[in-house]
């Protein structure tokens, strides 16, 4: 086709002598047929597109700038043993969320149909992603959560599921929370305060079932806004009816705001939460009290038993980015590991699907093995039964020791 279009615009140039004509038409010729030959060569070092859609502005950019970072030491190390697909390296394509379900829906659209990436992270935040979830079903394209935790993200009904997660499931923590509050904190009659959004709603849902499976009642559910500044009232009822510790489910401002308003009631209550706090910068926010929360987690990088998956990674990040020193500037540390995991298994998906359509990375995941991670040992960690890939055994318990988020019992 090119030497046929090329001939056409010069023969509409009227003033080429028929001398040029014969030598561009040659060597356009030479070049097109140049271009034929390469084109395998070409095709195989074609990247395959990773989506990344996540906040990377507001509240939350730091969650989301720890996502990107374990995505791309994973990415790194991919590439460099020879990429996917027998040649092809990732490549990482982000776009910003802010947070906002809207913008999360136009992001992943342009991630879908304008870059037509091969398969889609994103899901910071549980309402972003529960948003994205029918988009991604629809398109036939996988969606690999790292981070939101609602049920339904990954248990969404749809006969024909996409998503999947390396990350924590709501009804799952939930359990873990009230067993944590009852087994550390001798909580009797807990008090649920919630954000009032979908991932409230999800976590409601999973605390209802825990108290019912244990013959508990809740003191009192309560809701407040993400944007609340005060959250007095909320907590005032709590106390008056008797809650001798808090459940607590909000991202990074609004979880502050719990914390504030319990200063300023001088009410000294245990504070169990998801793993909302971590998210950004909670210890600055919350003020002094940032480390009565205690919040659950995938992963620590702080762990004496030895891991040579762990020590890799941290002189990565190291070498990588100039304001990491060590474990401790690595935070939150979830958003590394879970991202680091979730790319690493994706990566195998996509060899086992031998190719970037949809549907056969989708069935990919299925046929992935062993791989030794961050989090933990996997073996065929998803089948089409089961989309999530880690259970309660791999949650740990932490909370913020200055600036830094350690496992609960360990200062340094």
């Amino acid at each position: 086709m090119l030497p046929c279009h090329s001939t056409r615009m010069l023969i509409m140039n009227k003033s080429a002598t028929p001398g040029y004509l014969a030598r561009r038409f040659f060597l356009t010729t030479l070049a097109s047929t140049a271009m034929l030959f390469a084109l395998p060569t070409l095709h195989a070092a074609e990247p395959v597109k990773i989506g990344l859609v996540t906040a990377l502005s507001g509240p939350s950019a730091l969650a989301g700038e720890a996502i990107t970072r374990g995505m791309t030491i994973a990415i790194d190390e991919i590439n460099a043993a020879g990429g996917v697909l027998g040649g092809r390296p990732l490549q990482l394509v982000r776009r910003d969320d802010e947070g906002n379900p809207a913008k999360g829906v136009v992001a992943a659209r342009e991630l879908l149909h304008r870059e037509r990436v091969a398969v889609m992270f994103g899901g910071l935040d549980t309402p972003v992603a529960v948003a994205i979830v029918p988009l991604v079903n629809q398109a036939k394209v996988p969606l690999m959560v790292p981070w939101a935790a609602g049920t339904a993200i990954t248990r969404n009904g749809a006969e024909d599921n996409y998503v999947f997660r390396v990350s924590a499931v709501d009804e799952l923590v939930d359990i873990s929370m009230l067993d944590y509050a009852i087994d550390s904190f001798g909580t009797k009659k807990p008090g649920l305060i919630l954000v009032n959004n979908a991932w409230g709603e999800s976590n409601e849902r999973g605390l209802k079932a825990a108290l019912e499976a244990k013959n508990m009642t809740a003191a009192g559910i309560e809701k407040f806004e993400a944007s609340a500044l005060d959250v007095v009232p909320q907590l005032t009822r709590l106390r008056e009816a008797g809650a001798d510790g808090l459940l607590m489910v909000a991202n990074v401002a609004p979880s502050a705001q719990v914390v504030k308003s319990l200063d300023r009631m001088g009410w000294q209550v245990p504070i169990v939460s998801h793993w909302g706090p971590p998210g950004g910068r909670f210890h600055e926010l919350a003020g002094p009290n940032a480390g009565s929360v205690h919040f659950v987690q995938t992963y620590s990088f702080f762990d004496d038993e030895p891991s040579p998956v762990r020590d890799r990674v941290i002189e990565a990040m190291k070498a990588k980015y100039g304001n990491v020193n060590g474990p401790e500037d690595i935070t939150p540390a979830i958003g590394v590991a879970n991202a680091y995991d979730a790319m690493h298994l994706t990566a195998m998906a996509i060899d086992a699907a031998g190719s970037t359509d949809g549907r056969a990375i989708r069935d990919g995941f299925y046929q992935v093995g062993s791989f030794d991670g961050l989090i933990k040992a996997y073996d065929r960690p998803f089948s089409p039964e089961e989309h999530d890939a880690l259970s309660p055994e791999d949650y740990v318990w932490a909370r913020f020791v200055g600036e830094r988020i350690l496992p609960v019992g360990m200062a340094r």
